[in-house]
């Protein structure tokens, strides 16, 4: 088994890589992976792109023939919890974590209004600005996800 990773630069883009580095991340922590999470985690990682609960749940029942929404909830909320994916809320789909086995931070997206992918960005000097300003004010953060929406240059070289 290879060490887990503890460089906070270090990222997951691989599908196996990335299960492989959250089952690392779960059985440090104590953590029960079970093979339907598994399943979740592993076509979100594979979707390349945000994926909504009830896409994801269409493509669960192509293997579980018992998949429900329950089923897909539970296995989405427990991969939020323990900050394996993100969930995008203003297009209400989820993606993976590109550190899913390091310290969890903020992370900032930039998210595309004509093909819906989603860009993380990994720039912690926004991450510390907006915890400084919170802080600040008073306010005690526990989580934060900045959602920029526009359009990706993908999508603009198209027009």
């Amino acid at each position: 088994m290879a060490p887990h990773c503890t460089d906070p630069h270090h990222h997951v883009d691989d599908g196996d890589a990335f299960v492989a580095e959250v089952e690392r991340a779960c059985e440090a922590r104590g953590l029960r992976l079970t093979p339907i999470r598994a399943h979740a985690l592993r076509l979100i990682a594979d979707a390349g792109r945000p994926i909504k609960a009830y896409e994801l749940l269409d493509r669960m029942k192509a293997t579980h023939d018992a998949a429900a929404p329950p089923t897909v909830y539970r296995a989405l909320d427990f991969l939020l919890e323990h900050g394996f994916i993100h969930k995008l809320a203003s297009i209400n789909a989820f993606v993976g974590c590109h550190h899913p086995g390091g310290a969890q931070h903020a992370v900032p997206f930039l998210i595309c209004d004509r093909c819906q992918n989603a860009i993380e960005l990994e720039d912690e000097r926004i991450v510390e600005m907006l915890d400084a300003r919170a802080r600040d004010l008073g306010f005690a953060p526990s989580a934060q996800t900045l959602e920029v929406r526009g359009v990706c240059a993908a999508c603009a070289r198209q027009s």
